[in-house]
């Protein structure tokens, strides 16, 4: 689904999504020759821009093949959508939620199969928050909707018609191995796992990765110096907290606010401060 400025809607519903955003981000990413965000989440910077040179990637494995299925099977995906909301119930949800609970049938599956869930569940769970439990099995419960968008055909179609006609590479793993070969002129942006911010705002940290605490964080920040040295121009996106602004002082700080929707109450849907450095 384009929009009325060029730009393509995201497909997924993310936690720390950057669609609304970008008005503040795209300005400023500077003339390059190859465009990497090593965190790609939802996209919403990748899709805004629109690189005809591009390498994204992200560590979580589902993420990763829908988007490459929406790149070679789109329509076979959206036949897959399509049954799933002829489906759709409260105990559907519950039982597609359970195909990963058995590891050997789960492997069985298709790319396809496997991709059409991952959207599937983003759709109809709560708030479109992903996250597993510490044996890698989908956990978030089903949200309420009344007519939630499962097909989603007009945005996959727009994607697949942007990612099929660039010079896209999309991989699965490691952020650092995402950068490797890399050339001065190419810019990278880097979307992490937020560090919480001091407050401890649940609205704000529910939707963080566990593994990604200060250690990486530094490592993350290390890798940012070496690229500068480099010649590789970054911006990187984090919350506006003492840690962060202080491990990046050196660095221009712009802070921007975003409306984090991923808390149950409304109340607490409120504007929330980070920087892009």
């Amino acid at each position: 689904m384009n929009e009325i400025d060029g730009r393509i809607a995201p497909v997924f519903k993310w936690g720390g999504g950057k669609r609304q955003l970008l008005d503040d981000i795209l300005p400023l990413i500077p003339p390059h020759t190859r465009y990497y965000e090593p965190f790609i989440g939802g996209a919403a910077v990748l899709l805004g821009l629109q690189p005809k040179k591009a390498i994204i990637n992200d560590f979580n494995e589902e993420l990763i093949n829908t988007y490459i299925t929406i790149r070679d099977n789109p329509k076979a995906l959206i036949s897959e959508l399509e049954q799933h909301k002829a489906n759709n119930s409260v105990e559907y949800f519950y039982d597609v939620r359970a195909w990963d609970r058995d590891k050997d049938a789960y492997a069985e599956l298709s790319d396809i199969k496997r991709a059409a869930r991952t959207l599937y569940l983003n759709k109809t769970c709560f708030n479109g928050l992903y996250r597993v439990n510490k044996q890698g099995f989908f956990n978030t419960p089903c949200g309420k909707y009344k007519n939630p968008d499962i097909v989603n055909a007009e945005k996959i179609m727009a994607i697949h018609e942007y990612l099929s006609k660039n010079k896209v590479v999309i991989k699965q793993g490691d952020y650092k191995d995402a950068l490797k070969g890399i050339r001065k002129g190419a810019f990278v942006y880097f979307d992490p796992p937020y560090m919480p911010p001091e407050n401890g705002d649940e609205t704000f940290t529910s939707y963080t990765v566990d593994g990604f605490g200060p250690e990486q964080q530094i490592e993350l920040k290390e890798l940012c110096d070496k690229l500068t040295a480099r010649g590789v121009k970054f911006m990187l996106s984090n919350s506006s907290c003492s840690f962060i602004k202080e491990l990046y002082k050196d660095y221009d700080i712009k802070i921007v606010s975003a409306r984090r929707n991923v808390s149950a109450d409304t109340s607490k849907r409120i504007l929330i401060d980070e920087v892009l450095l």
